[in-house]
């Protein structure tokens, strides 16, 4: 940890608040819907709205932050006028006023993320590999806000989702504030030239790459949008699901600690490759057997391979296969390609959760996540190690 630049707690910092507000969004958001009055429907269709900006908003925002360098304004501006966006779901809670709010404040939000890993890695250069000593911050914000938040609304009801939301994402704002601006350079293994974005996205395995990212996020639908909602019909309280949110993302934090030694050891199609196919299993334990609390437990902890080795080499795998004027672009078409699966992953469960049940629908997610590996499996190019 020592060898880590001074910002390493100024960035640290930002992560924390940012994945909180995930942490509010993710187990909580169908709770909230549901305590609301809509049906299952509606509520895929809210909570794929912000999927679906995610397709657009990160695109058009890397561009802006690969062509002017400003990354870290974009950054600032874009968390203030996701917390003005969201303050706007005081105003009414009908389904058309609650669409435009979700649209509104992931097109900032989601402008966030990308350009912050881009400042992040440019922070730490040579030594990317300590990312995820710093991204272990987000899953540590993740796990307070679940834990939190799951005993805050036992206790004053859902009626209090939106002061909190508004809360965090304040954090978010100063945060943002507190952290140093970097420019990314080259990494050591970069060996195309700086050409075009989309010369660089034709390079082997890169496509392949990006087809795999939105079926690992369309897998994750039913796990997104009614997780919490299956668990509190099978009888958890809302305590207990917090806790079995939060535990999913400590077993994600021992990953981001062991990641540098993972990476080492093993490449990076072999972790992404394993990382779909344990999602296959966990999906196939929560929709067939998710009564059984052991289960459960062991499924939670999966999540150290379905997001936490995931992400972490997902993100070393944009950083190598762009150039530093690319770098924003790569990795917002990560965020997009995952918000498009994430989407369609939230409407199909939305619309196949009463059709056929959360067995099946979860088992439709254990395919996508299968297919994935073998796609990965098949066409992910050896050059691109």
């Amino acid at each position: 940890m020592r060898a880590l630049p001074l910002p390493y707690w100024r960035l640290s910092g930002f992560y924390l608040f940012y994945f909180a507000l995930l942490g509010a969004t993710a187990p909580f958001l169908g709770l909230y819907f549901a305590y609301l009055g809509f049906s299952p429907a509606r509520i895929g269709e809210l909570v794929a709205i912000p999927m679906l900006m995610r397709c657009i908003a990160p695109n058009l925002w890397g561009w802006l932050g690969d062509r002017s360098g400003r990354r870290l304004l974009i950054v600032r501006i874009g968390a203030l006028c996701t917390l003005f966006s969201l303050s706007l779901i005081f105003v009414e809670q009908t389904y058309a006023w609650l669409a435009m709010v979700m649209a509104l404040h992931a097109f900032f939000w989601h402008a966030v993320l990308p350009q912050f890993e881009v400042i992040t890695l440019a922070h730490l250069r040579e030594r990317a590999s300590g990312y995820a000593q710093i991204r272990l911050w987000g899953s540590i914000g993740f796990i307070l806000a679940v834990v939190g938040l799951g005993e805050l609304f036992e206790c004053l009801g859902m009626a209090a989702y939106p002061y909190a939301l508004v809360l965090i994402i304040a954090g978010i704002v100063l945060s943002s504030i507190w952290v140093p601006d970097a420019q990314p350079v080259a990494d050591q293994r970069w060996t195309g030239r700086e050409d075009g974005f989309l010369a660089q996205l034709r390079r082997p395995g890169v496509m392949s790459f990006y087809l795999c990212v939105a079926l690992m996020q369309l897998s994750h639908g039913p796990y997104y949008t009614f997780l919490s909602i299956h668990l509190e019909t099978l009888g958890y309280s809302r305590g207990l699901i917090g806790v079995l949110w939060a535990l999913g993302v400590v077993a994600e934090i021992l990953v981001f600690m062991a990641m540098t030694r993972l990476l080492d050891r093993f490449d990076l199609r072999q972790v992404l490759v394993a990382s779909f196919l344990i999602a296959a299993l966990r999906w196939l334990l929560l929709g067939f057997m998710a009564e059984h609390l052991a289960v459960l437990l062991f499924a939670q902890v999966l999540h150290a391979a379905t997001f936490g080795s995931f992400h972490a080499a997902a993100v070393h795998f944009v950083q190598r296969s762009f150039g530093p004027r690319q770098q924003g672009q790569g990795q917002a078409l990560y965020a997009a390609l995952a918000g498009a699966g994430g989407a369609l992953g939230a409407l199909y469960a939305g619309y196949s959760w009463k059709l056929i049940g959360p067995g099946l629908t979860f088992a439709l997610a254990s395919l996508a996540a299968f297919a994935a590996a073998v796609i990965m499996s098949a066409r992910f190019d050896e050059a691109q190690q």
